[in-house]
């Protein structure tokens, strides 16, 4: 999937898409996010020296979680509900692509339990679970 037809299933919009690419296979979606540098989250994070921020890490990896919903989440947001287990390995820098892993492990009416993770060139950056609610407007 593109930006544009990830947007068909999700709301987020610049500057808070962080997913440019996803697919679906097997059950699982997989998603990435080319870093360029010029991120906003990168300007203080740390000056000579950026880093993506963990937090927002964890986003990607629910944003990509998200793309699973297609159909169902037409006209409602993602509401992070939890964070669990969550593990930082390795850090995401300019010019990484960082590539994420998820999968809804449970779900119960509006509420979705995933697992997911994220690596740059195969190496474990962040690993965790986590669940969101839908909400209609």
């Amino acid at each position: 999937m593109t930006q544009e037809e990830i947007k068909q299933i999700i709301p987020h919009r610049e500057d808070m898409l962080l997913i440019d690419e996803a697919e679906v296979r097997d059950g699982k979606a997989y998603g990435k996010h080319y870093v360029t540098g010029k991120e906003f989250f990168l300007n203080g994070h740390f000056p000579g020296n950026p880093v993506v921020p963990g937090v927002i890490q964890c986003e990607i990896l629910a944003q990509s979680a998200c793309v699973l919903l297609a159909g169902e989440s037409s006209g409602k947001t993602p509401y992070f509900t939890g964070l669990d287990k969550v593990r930082f390995k390795n850090p995401v820098k300019p010019g990484d692509v960082f590539e994420t892993e998820c999968e809804i492990i449970k779900s119960k009416g509006a509420f979705y339990f995933c697992k997911g993770k994220g690596t740059v060139n195969g190496k474990l950056c962040v690993s965790a679970e986590f669940s969101f609610a839908l909400k209609g407007e």
